[in-house]
């Protein structure tokens, strides 16, 4: 009987250390999320299943917005998650265009920055159209200064995005952490994994 009871309580002790370990990770190294969107087509497509490293901007002192052992701020290219600043509830993922500082502009659908335009490989546009200033912000915006402690984010499936162009910046206090690998992909219209896509790296 005392055998049975201590073999229970190493069971339950292995798995209570198990969960306590993996909630550790989840909230301070990394978390796994699920693509809903096409906003990051092709870079990232509907059904993509990604890891996102939670450290590499610091890790959050609990109950607070301060951050210790920052490696690095965000960077103009990186892949984001971040709580959306309209509803904080939902998360969002895009693309660093603009940090701290930068002036972004677009005209014509190419995106300039501090008067430079951007090299973009990673970009998809699938509507030739271009629509006036005025219009609407998606082909034609700016200049636009970005605050201190601000990000200007767009999405790569650029005609078919809802990103800073619309709703503004992005608090870094609201970033989440740097999209780095694709570890699982389901295509649920053909309703196959699409193991191609299985550890492709982000950039």
């Amino acid at each position: 009987m005392k055998a049975q009871k201590s073999k229970f309580r190493e069971y339950t002790e292995a798995l209570i250390t198990a969960l306590v370990l993996a909630l550790i990770i989840r909230a301070y190294v990394v978390q796994a999320f699920k693509i809903p969107s096409g906003s990051m087509i092709p870079t990232l497509l509907v059904g993509d299943h990604i890891l996102v490293a939670k450290f590499i901007y610091g890790t959050k002192i609990p109950f607070s917005d301060k951050r210790i052992l920052v490696f690095r701020k965000p960077q103009r290219g990186d892949i984001i998650v971040f709580k959306y600043p309209k509803d904080p509830s939902r998360d969002f993922i895009k693309r660093v265009i603009g940090v701290g500082g930068d002036v972004v502009e677009e005209r014509n659908k190419v995106v300039y920055v501090n008067g430079k335009p951007l090299n973009e490989p990673y970009v998809q546009h699938v509507d030739n159209d271009i629509r006036p200033v005025g219009m609407d912000v998606r082909d034609n915006f700016g200049p636009v200064y970005v605050p201190e402690g601000k990000l200007f984010v767009m999405g790569d499936n650029r005609d078919m995005s809802y990103d800073s162009r619309y709703w503004g910046f992005v608090d870094l206090k609201a970033v989440k952490g740097k999209a780095f690998i694709i570890y699982w992909s389901w295509d649920s219209k053909r309703h196959l994994p699409r193991l191609n896509r299985i550890g492709k790296i982000l950039h």
